[in-house]
């Protein structure tokens, strides 16, 4: 009979544990989280709580300046990019456009910010060994290989996603699916393709593409939007996913304005445009509109004082209708606020040379800079033409870090573009990018779990360093 008490009140204890461990876990988890699932408002001071994406760890498969541009992005919001590079040549771009014998060029230093870099040679078995260590460590997985390069490697999709289910594998590539998915593509091809060339430029010259980036650098912002969003969806659902972002449909994301006007040309002649006010026929696609405005306002470029020896002393001038007051005022023509041949949008639009010539003949006697003053204080908008000297040398860009400073161990000190995007609590800071296979013994050790006869072994392989001459010719 005692020996069944001692059982029951065993059993009564044991129930007690686990009901008390229960109740522990519940007011554990409401200090972790309030009524919307969310976690507990955090009590640090903004900026001091970590970053967007801490805990977050990048496989870095990239190179030139797409892939780069969008892991930099990532790295820079916290996450771990830990950069794959071939041994003894790593990203070819570290060897592209030197200016500083010996050093890495500003090429691979401005994309490869705030990242580590580890050298694996993988078509060596131990150097697959410790990328498949790498697929099981990572949250997400970013390429920008030729179509099928990673396919070659050994890593498909399904190889991947059974190494590890939670995997998001990233890539950009030329072309989405169709007959040009497997074109290489690059910048200037991307810009032509996707439609930003075709409209860029005078009508009466060739078509032309722009100084931004939009190809290479505009895809790797789009692509890191959608890794940011893969990661999200992961929270609900548990998997990951593949991520595309194809250069030509960034480019077109980018030039939407234009087949908007595409559209437009159906119902008639797009009326914003110059060469409408000048009476020249519109043809079947939307044409190059050299600095006209894409907004449905006129715009254009404007000469200021010293543009005989200055190539940069201009101001984009546009004659938004609300202000067209203040602008006759200021440049001398008060009658054209009442006449009827200027005082409409409408009837301005086959003058909008004669007006901008007119404009021209004022923003010439001012600097770009004293034109902007005066302009702005009646809200007219206008934009100077700044120099890549002048953006470099602007205090107010290094105050923002849109423009930063940074020291490199064999080049010294150099400038680089900051973050863009600001966030008041996820502080960016800028690294500087890591040299070639820099973070190689760290990562096989704190990273993969390697233990130092393990390191070894790789290491005594070959597997993470360049091959003999005589190895890559048999």
């Amino acid at each position: 009979m005692a020996q069944k008490k001692t059982k029951r009140a065993k059993a009564r204890a044991k129930a007690a544990t686990k009901q008390s461990a229960r109740k522990v876990v519940k007011l554990a988890s409401a200090k972790k989280a309030n009524g919307n699932g969310l976690p507990k408002v955090s009590s640090k001071p903004y900026g001091q709580d970590g970053k967007a994406l801490t805990g977050v760890r990048i496989l870095d498969f990239t190179h030139v300046q797409s892939g780069p541009t969008c892991t930099q992005l990532l790295a820079w919001f916290g996450a771990d990019v830990i950069k794959v590079e071939r041994p003894g040549v790593g990203d070819i771009t570290r060897g592209q456009l030197v200016d500083v014998k010996g050093a890495d060029s500003l090429y691979f230093t401005m994309l490869n910010h705030n990242k580590r870099s580890i050298t694996v040679d993988s078509k060596h078995p131990q150097g697959m060994r410790v990328l498949e260590a790498l697929v099981k460590s990572c949250d997400v997985l970013v390429e920008n290989f030729a179509p099928g390069a990673l396919d070659r490697m050994g890593l498909t999709w399904e190889r991947i996603h059974k190494l590890n289910p939670r995997m998001i594998v990233a890539s950009v590539k030329g072309f989405g699916p169709g007959p040009y998915e497997d074109c290489k593509v690059y910048e200037n091809v991307a810009q032509c393709a996707g439609g930003a060339a075709s409209t860029t430029g005078f009508r009466e010259g060739p078509p032309l593409v722009t100084g931004a980036q939009i190809g290479d650098s505009g895809t790797g912002l789009h692509l890191a939007l959608g890794i940011v969003s893969a990661l999200y969806q992961r929270k609900r659902t548990g998997r990951g996913q593949k991520v595309l972002c194809a250069m030509q449909d960034g480019v077109l994301n980018l030039a939407r304005v234009k087949l908007r006007d595409q559209q437009r040309l159906k119902a008639g002649p797009l009326t914003e445009y110059s060469q409408y006010g000048e009476g020249v026929p519109f043809g079947a696609s939307v044409p190059r509109a050299g600095n006209d405005s894409g907004g449905g306002q006129p715009g254009w470029i404007l000469k200021c004082k010293g543009w005989e020896n200055d190539p940069d002393a201009y101001i984009y001038f546009i004659t938004q209708a609300p202000v067209w007051g203040p602008i006759c005022d200021l440049i001398g023509e008060p009658t054209w606020k009442t006449d009827p041949e200027y005082a409409t949008p409408k009837a301005r639009l086959p003058k909008l040379k004669a007006i901008f010539r007119r404009i021209e003949d004022w923003t010439m006697t001012m600097t770009k800079f004293e034109v902007m003053e005066k302009c702005n204080a009646v809200d007219i908008p206008v934009g100077p033409i700044l120099s890549m000297k002048e953006i470099a040398e602007e205090p107010s860009l290094r105050k923002t870090g849109t423009v930063v400073e940074v020291d490199h161990p064999t080049r010294g000190k150099y400038l680089s573009v900051g973050n863009p995007i600001k966030m008041s609590d996820s502080i960016s800071e800028v690294k500087r990018s890591p040299l070639l296979g820099e973070h190689t013994d760290e990562i096989l050790k704190d990273v993969l779990g390697f233990k130092a006869n393990e390191i070894a072994e790789i290491k005594n392989s070959g597997a993470l360093s360049a091959r003999k001459k005589e190895e890559k010719a048999a």
